[in-house]
């Protein structure tokens, strides 16, 4: 089994949601941004990235991403004090838990047996999956959250990261984006198919606490992700959704049973389930069409609940952009078409104040 989406199960799922008519298009079609009438705007915020300022590179060409590192030194892996959590037995040196070739398992009991190709890769080309996903799929705010989508969802992602179908949303800014597509061009189909039905079979748990709020704590960039700036004071929110780590040495600790909060702006998660569940009385299509009736996914169209809303954000203006243009993802460019921002926070609040299935 090839693991692939075919055009031909695809179809029977959109039909089976009503949406085959609705979200079909001739060959030729207009671009998101034609549909709209306007350039999609991709905000700054989007990326936790440090410093230099991303500002004044949105949308201009970057550099390619830089190649593999090799493995850490077998001696540095084992120097250094040794780091505990307080819910683990396990124990990592700060070299341990920076090697990408060995994906820090701190809770072995709470997941199946991982392939080696999501435990340690395939060194010198091909990190861990279990990396950067977490060894249960869980994922962080800057890394697709696998557990529970459907194994041919996965493959088929990964092989249009590999075709260049599908892009990272502003290549060059966001790391963890560029080094998925670095990865993609190394992994073997059955490699990826052999990880896909791993992470589909895990659960994903309660990963990020949604509230709504007009002032938020100062942040500042740790890795890939906000923090809280100690004793920073708040700043206004205005129309922004922002995911941080309220602990940024747990995080960067890669602590997959931590939990994350999304800072949105009052009134989302309302306005987001008028679009889930009407489109806003006709403003798109209606979330649950496809994706299902609590946003838990149907066939090979992928869940929503409970998964990253920053992650889920980012992907939405990949559709809107065009970043994303395989088969899976053309359905989904007229959807968000017409939508802002704002209609894309809420969306993304909803879907993610929802448990997981």
């Amino acid at each position: 089994m090839s693991g692939i989406v075919s055009r031909a199960s695809l179809a029977a799922a959109l039909a089976a949601c009503g949406l085959l008519a609705a979200c079909s298009a001739p060959a030729g079609r207009p671009s998101s941004a034609a549909l709209a009438g306007s350039t999609p705007t991709v905000p700054a915020w989007v990326f936790p990235v440090a410093a230099p300022s991303i500002a004044g590179r949105l949308g201009a060409e970057a550099p390619a991403p830089a190649s593999t590192p090799a493995s850490a030194p077998a001696a540095a892996v084992q120097a250094g004090p040794l780091i505990r959590l307080p819910n683990s037995t396990a124990q990592f040196t700060r070299a341990q838990l920076s090697n990408r070739f060995a994906a820090p398992d701190w809770y072995p009991a709470s997941h199946g047996p991982m392939p080696e190709i999501v435990a340690r890769g395939r060194a010198p080309d091909l990190y861990a999956c279990g990396y950067c996903h977490t060894p249960g799929g869980q994922g962080r705010p800057e890394n697709a959250p696998l557990a529970g989508l459907p194994s041919e969802y996965i493959v088929q992602q990964v092989m249009e990261f590999k075709s260049g179908a599908r892009r990272a949303l502003l290549p060059g800014v966001f790391p963890p984006a560029d080094l998925m597509i670095h990865e993609a061009t190394k992994v073997t189909q059955s490699e990826a198919e052999i990880a896909a039905q791993y992470f589909s079979r895990e659960k994903l748990r309660p990963r990020v606490i949604v509230m709504e709020r007009s002032r938020v704590p100062r942040t500042q960039v740790v890795g890939s992700v906000y923090t809280p700036i100690a004793n920073g004071g708040e700043e206004p929110l205005g129309a922004r959704l922002i995911e941080l780590a309220r602990d940024g040495a747990q995080h960067e600790n890669r602590d997959e049973q931590m939990r994350y909060v999304a800072y949105v702006p009052p009134g989302s998660i309302a306005r987001g389930r008028a679009l889930a569940k009407t489109g806003n009385h006709g403003q798109t299509i209606a979330c649950v069409t496809c994706h299902g009736d609590k946003l838990q996914g149907m066939g090979p169209i992928p869940p929503l609940a409970g998964r990253s809303p920053s992650y889920l954000l980012r992907q939405l203006l990949a559709f809107q952009t065009g970043a994303r243009s395989g088969a899976l993802a053309q359905p989904m460019q007229p959807v968000v078409a017409h939508l802002d921002v704002g209609n894309l926070i809420d969306a993304v609040a909803f879907a993610a104040s929802l448990p997981p299935p």
